[in-house]
């Protein structure tokens, strides 16, 4: 990502940087050495989910890739064939437009920049020097160019080598080169290792040679003896040429085991673990946001993903509203310098939509970030997280969050689905980790995300801890009758690998917080490695609920935690909340919930547009126009105004009733306030029509159809009014 001069980059996870790294290292190494939710009763389920509905993503499927330009088909064909990953390639050819294409290639490139901070991308640089050096060298020989050989192929993936042998001119033996590389650990391959080339049969191209696939009788010019007896075929070319002997059996120095009297099968692997080598340089989760958000987001956004940790609880409140609170956690953060003052802002766009895709809940949050040059200095090498709630009714959906750097122009992205059970008689929500817990009384009997029965949970979404550490898991218990308490028991289980590690059970009986629990779990002792908890709600000794976290237990002494953007909101009986609640009900047609919720928070709130429009909604679903009419008449008969959707919703109460002056009235100061559009249009036309005022209908309806020709249903009507 590029940066401008004044801005500061914010990099806040250098550990996960050491640990890809160490990942790189071992796990191939491993490969050469070998050779080769819970969904229960009362139990909110989350699980990573794309925000496409099934049949998007089948149509989708069914769509043939468009025909590529011949300028598009050259890059995906040649230029970055060898390098871009099959979750790329799949994305580039779903995208339509010439545009689409030219902002993908640029994300492509960005992703693979190693210096964000400079103006070049030297990755890029580098790449297109290797084509070209391919292709004026190594084409000479072959009938193609040179980026379609295996000389070519390798050179372009792994660049130049450290020393090239040339073997020519021997009678016994066909033309070789052998090209040794060595420092390549950082892309988890072997400290030293050879490529071996050999003219098949002495003509054509240089081929890439294979130990177990080819043997050493394929570089032997006169060998006619047993095409499977290797030793024979290893012991005729040691004579000829021993180092080129030893390669032939393994292209790993020290790993030619020639006591088996076969070839390794670890050059095979190491062959096969080049050609994957730059599909592993990057992460392409982002091909999937920019496919997925192209059509949303900004075009300056679009090519700018950044990857994200993110964690999803649906928590309850005593109240009985269900919450959702999430945490996302930018993999950096960009900021501008303005003055002596550093700042940005994250907008935050939420969207819950049912499985199905129906719209259940939106909203759009700004959250703010200013910093002094002693508080840049302080968190610059600290992660960001961002914590947020929001009430929802139970169902299941799909949660999709959008969040923006408005300096940088990048994005992240968070998408799950999420399952709120409907009313169950004992419910256990799952755990929550948390590495620190605070009292807060700032925020006694207020919402804000992870505070529980008024102690704040700090958390970090990739569950990772130290030693040192105190670990926090925390859970919320409903439902449990005083005689259930007496008879029930939480049981703590923390396996390792396979094995139980650790074990405590605590008396339901004896906790006298809920239904909030939240247990100390001292860490020192704990040996660093991957954990699994399992807690679970035993009545009578028979397990009722369970449910499961994972966290891991870092070799590190200490680790960076975030500083936290997050905002203080009402108490739960504030109006606010039974905005939300009643606008979800409407969405999901339970109108009679919905009018009920609504009715309580506009008498708590008589004033409040807001919750008086969405009533008046609800109202005229119901089909009770005289209620929709009577709760908005104070507000469009008011002088300042209103919003434009009010006047709308109260044309069209007026309307039903049969009031077409009254209707026409809050059409005017409509269109006098917002301007005229075609459905202010459309339903004026209406009213003076059953007014019996033909012309002027047809005149405003005529005036519709010049704003948006594409109205097939209002060309009927003119024309079934001028045919009368």
């Amino acid at each position: 990502m590029r940066q401008a001069k004044d801005s500061r980059h914010i990099n806040p996870r250098p550990y996960h940087l050491k640990l890809a790294l160490r990942l790189l290292l071992i796990l191939p190494l491993v490969a050469y050495l070998t050779g080769s939710g819970l969904a229960l009763t009362g139990q909110p389920e989350l699980s990573p989910k794309s925000n496409l509905s099934a049949g998007q993503q089948a149509s989708r499927k069914k769509e043939p890739p468009a025909k590529l330009p011949d300028q598009y088909k050259k890059w995906l064909e040649q230029e970055v064939v060898y390098i871009i990953t099959p979750a790329e390639k799949e994305i580039f050819l779903k995208l339509k437009t010439d545009r689409e294409r030219d902002l993908f290639i640029e994300a492509f490139w960005k992703h693979r920049d190693p210096i964000p901070e400079t103006e070049e991308n030297e990755f890029k640089i580098e790449h297109y020097k290797r084509i070209d050096y391919v292709n004026r060298y190594f084409g000479r020989e072959a009938a193609k160019p040179g980026w379609m050989t295996d000389r070519g192929r390798m050179y372009i993936i792994l660049g130049p080598p450290n020393d090239i042998q040339h073997i020519d001119g021997k009678s016994e033996i066909y033309n070789c080169e052998i090209w040794f590389y060595q420092g390549k650990q950082d892309l988890g391959l072997p400290p030293g290792f050879n490529l071996l080339f050999f003219q098949e049969r002495g003509t054509g191209e240089m081929r890439l040679y294979s130990p177990a696939t080819d043997g050493p009788q394929a570089l032997l010019t006169g060998y006619w003896g047993d095409p499977t007896d290797y030793s024979r075929a290893y012991s005729s070319l040691r004579e000829v040429d021993l180092n080129l002997a030893n390669i032939s059996m393994s292209l790993i120095p020290g790993d030619e085991n020639l006591g088996l009297g076969r070839p390794s099968l670890s050059s095979d692997l190491l062959l096969r673990q080049i050609e994957q080598t730059p599909q592993k340089m990057v992460e392409d989760k982002y091909a999937r946001k920019f496919f997925e958000y192209k059509d949303i987001i900004d075009v300056d956004y679009s090519v700018n993903y950044i990857d994200s940790d993110a964690l999803v609880r649906v928590l309850k409140d005593p109240s009985g509203l269900y919450f959702i609170h999430y945490d996302l956690e930018p993999s950096r953060l960009s900021i501008n310098q303005y003055d002596n003052q550093y700042a940005t802002n994250f907008k935050v766009n939420g969207l819950l939509s049912t499985v199905d895709g129906r719209l259940v809940y939106q909203f759009e949050k700004t959250f703010p970030v200013k910093l002094t040059p002693d508080q840049m200095k302080e968190r610059q090498h600290l992660p960001l997280a961002i914590y947020d709630v929001f009430p929802c009714v139970p169902g299941e959906y799909k949660l999709s969050i959008l969040a923006k750097n408005e300096a940088s122009k990048e994005f992240t992205s968070l998408e799950q689905t999420i399952r709120i059970p409907e009313k169950v008689q004992v419910e256990m929500s799952s755990p929550i980790l948390a590495y620190k817990v605070s009292p807060s009384e700032s925020a006694e009997g207020k919402i804000k995300a992870f505070l529980l029965g008024g102690q704040q949970l700090y958390l970090q979404a990739n569950r990772v801890f130290t030693a040192k550490d105190e670990l926090a898991v925390a859970v919320q218990l409903f439902g449990l009758t005083p005689e259930l308490k007496n008879r029930a028991s939480l049981k703590y289980q923390f396996w390792k690998e396979s094995e139980i590690y650790k074990e405590e059970t605590y008396p339901v009986s004896e906790l006298d917080s809920l239904p909030l629990v939240i247990k100390i779990f001292p860490l020192a002792g704990f040996p660093p490695a991957h954990y699994f908890l399992n807690l679970t709600l035993l009545v009578d000794g028979q397990e009722k609920i369970k449910v499961k976290e994972e966290f891991d237990l870092s070799y590190l002494e200490s680790l960076p935690r975030p500083w936290v953007l997050s905002r203080v909101l009402p108490p739960p009986t504030d109006p606010y909340y039974g905005w939300i609640i009643g606008s979800q009900l409407y969405k999901l047609g339970r109108l009679t919930e919905a009018r009920t919720v609504l009715e309580a928070a506009v008498a708590k709130a008589p004033g409040n547009e807001d919750l008086a429009l969405e009533l008046a909604r609800v109202y005229v679903a119901l089909n009770d126009y005289q209620a929709a009419a009577k709760i908005l008449d104070s507000f469009v008969s008011a002088e300042q105004g209103v919003r434009y959707e009010t006047y709308l919703v109260a044309a069209q109460a007026a309307f039903s009733l049969g009031q077409y002056e009254k209707a026409l009235t809050v059409l005017d100061k409509a269109v006098a306030r917002h301007g005229s559009d075609i459905q202010l249009l459309d339903l004026i036309g209406d009213c003076y029509f059953k007014l019996g005022k033909k012309e002027e209908a047809l005149a405003v309806w005529q005036k519709s159809l010049e704003i948006n020709p594409d109205q097939p249903e209002l060309k009927k009507k003119i024309q079934a009014v001028k045919s009368k």
